[in-house]
């Protein structure tokens, strides 16, 4: 492609809403072009590189035997509700596009394809014979971010690889999922990215089981904890680890003290002349169900852990059904003002203990008329702890469980594990941490699904079972900023050379030397024939600008036709490295291809 032909607009200054360098680079570089929040025009160059990364793609599916299909973006609510996820997409989660049509038939723009790909299964799949199966797709997705931000990471439509595997068995699954597992590696290797597979959060996809792929950056939204010796890695969000042991307290009986202006942990141990660790603190949440009910949850920790979100959020999706419910809405600290509708007197705010009595709940319909009652094992093991005394500026010390407070029946892993914990693999290896940008996410679904839909084949005697899922998803578009944005430096972009828009930028410094542009046009039909993918850049620009804009877009290799050529000889620069040399015309062509053989075909 000659770059005079092209629609190539670069910027030399930093676009206002770019926060992180790959979005900021992308811009500047004329990959992409913001039409709306969250919305991106992909131009010429950024097409290329999605189309290079939908074919590694294609081709590491296709080796497992998936079969492409197109599904339909516009999907039915009725199909969501079989499932139960249309409250959850679109009220709890909230990033459904969700719209009514002429005929008021509700519908929405598919996020994800769970529900339509069960609903095909259900209607073909009739026998063991026709299975396994496992069916893929590359298309736009939409998601209503509440805050689209970093360009293509977080945006509101997207290119994403999506696939889904039908079994009979869990075995079969499982061996899919394996198969899968490989072909992300393959993807990730192919692209020429450095990433961690860890064990994730399946969320609102469900399952028994997942695991992300990370693509290691700092700009990365996501954190991850991992073991040196290569044995752990996970999401913060689902990450489990050993705490420091706590500090023996200091106490031997109980007591009730005076603890004026201690709301606070800190507060509450410089007064007490202990430490956090000897702590239980009380957390009240609020979790809206699906039916309207509001329960109050009091939630007992160490007092130097914190809570994770996450975990607490799937234990009170795994109780939805004591509360005649199927999806939980909403979850959020219960601040003071929040509480005042949900509490019938005032409460003694930082100074909570677990047996926090349920007659502060208000004796009204819509609210759980008891606190659940959740404990981490951070608190379980504390004795001779200190907590709150349900009164005003005074803590008990010397506490116990059993002895002077009932043990909650459910003690659950609530804590967020952090960087410096011990592995529970190993006691002997410290987790570090790393940022990730999550490119690939998999999943053993299991029945979730099929059972809910009624997607079910026949076995070998005639009995009837559900079809056992997973769901694996790549993100196209996502992958191709991630790529940026693990590999830049402060002239611009650098491509790995798989997925380039091109892999060689020849240059004409002055356009009106006829030598010049002789050679470099005999150079670029000689490159294109031979497969090399090569741009021109043969503009009436300076050759300032020329060197500044194949910096800025990132071409992995550049030949410069200058000077040089009076000696037979041109530039040759690794945009990797910065490193150059002299080449002889007929030392291009084999140069390039020695230097491209690990990312081509």
């Amino acid at each position: 492609m000659r770059l005079s032909q092209m629609l190539f607009v670069t910027l030399r200054e930093v676009p206002a809403e770019a926060e992180i360098p790959s979005h900021q680079l992308l811009l500047r570089a004329g990959y992409i072009r913001r039409v709306g929040s969250g919305i991106y025009a992909y131009l010429p160059l950024m097409w290329r590189v999605l189309q290079k990364i939908t074919q590694i793609v294609r081709e590491e599916m296709d080796a497992t035997g998936a079969q492409e299909c197109l599904l339909p973006q516009m999907q039915p609510a009725e199909l969501w509700r079989e499932s139960g996820r249309w409250e959850t997409y679109t009220q709890a989660e909230g990033i459904m596009f969700a719209l009514t049509d002429r005929q008021d038939r509700e519908l929405g723009l598919g996020p994800t394809h769970e529900e339509v790909v069960t609903a095909v299964a259900r209607d073909m799949v009739r026998s063991y014979r026709q299975l396994p199966l496992t069916l893929y797709q590359i298309q736009t997705k939409f998601r209503d971010e509440i805050r689209p931000r970093f360009g293509l990471m977080r945006g509101r439509e997207f290119i994403m690889k999506d696939a889904y595997s039908f079994a009979a068995e869990e075995a079969d699954l499982r061996a899919t999922y394996d198969k899968m597992h490989e072909a992300y590696c393959r993807i990730l290797q192919r692209c020429g990215l450095a990433y961690r597979v860890v064990d994730a959060d399946s969320g609102a996809i469900g399952g028994s089981g997942s695991q992300e792929f990370m693509v290691l950056a700092e700009a990365g939204e996501d954190a991850v904890l991992y073991s040196e010796d290569g044995q752990y890695a996970a999401n913060v969000e689902k990450a489990v680890s050993l705490p420091p042991d706590p500090d023996p307290s200091p106490f031997s009986q109980l007591e009730k003290r005076e603890t004026p202006n201690a709301a606070t942990i800190d507060q509450a141990c410089q007064l007490l002349d202990c430490r956090p660790t000897q702590v239980v603190k009380n957390l009240i949440y609020a979790a809206l169900y699906d039916t309207g009910l509001t329960v109050l949850v009091l939630v007992s920790i160490r007092g130097d852990q914190d809570v994770n979100e996450v975990k607490l959020h799937n234990e009170l999706v795994k109780v939805a059904d004591q509360y005649q419910s199927k999806t939980l809405i909403a979850l959020q600290v219960a601040d003071s003002q929040d509480l005042a509708k949900w509490i019938s007197k005032p409460l003694p705010m930082g100074y909570i203990a677990p047996d926090l009595a349920d007659d502060y709940l208000q004796n009204k319909q819509g609210i759980a008329q008891q606190f659940l009652r959740l404990v981490d094992p951070t608190a379980v093991e504390l004795q001779n702890f200190v907590t709150g005394a349900n009164q005003m500026e005074y803590h008990f010390v010397g506490a116990n469980w059993q002895q002077d407070f009932v043990l909650p029946p459910q003690v659950v892993d609530l804590r967020l594990a952090q960087a410096g914990d011990r592995a529970v693999h190993d006691p002997q290896q410290i987790l570090c941490s790393a940022r990730g940008i999550e490119i690939g996410h998999i999943f053993q679904l299991g029945t979730k699904y099929s059972q809910e839909m009624g997607a079910t084949y026949t076995n070998e005697a005639g009995e009837e079972n559900p079809l056992v899922m997973g769901c694996y998803g790549v993100g196209v578009s996502r992958l191709a900023q991630a790529a940026v944005e693990q590999s830049y430096d402060q002239d611009g972009i650098i491509w790995p050379a798989a997925i380039a828009p091109y892999q060689a930028i020849i240059i004409i410094p002055n356009s009106k030397d006829s030598d010049q542009v002789k050679a470099a046009e005999q150079l670029y039909t000689d490159l294109n024939q031979a497969g090399i993918e090569t741009l021109l850049d043969d503009r009436t620009e300076r050759a300032g600008v020329k060197f500044k804009d194949a910096d800025l877009i990132g071409i992995p290799y550049r030949i410069v036709c200058g000077r040089s050529l009076q000696e037979g000889k041109v530039e040759f620069v690794d945009r990797a490295t910065h490193q150059s040399q002299l080449l002889g015309l007929d030392q291009v062509m084999s140069t390039l291809e020695a230097a491209l053989s690990p990312s081509r075909p």
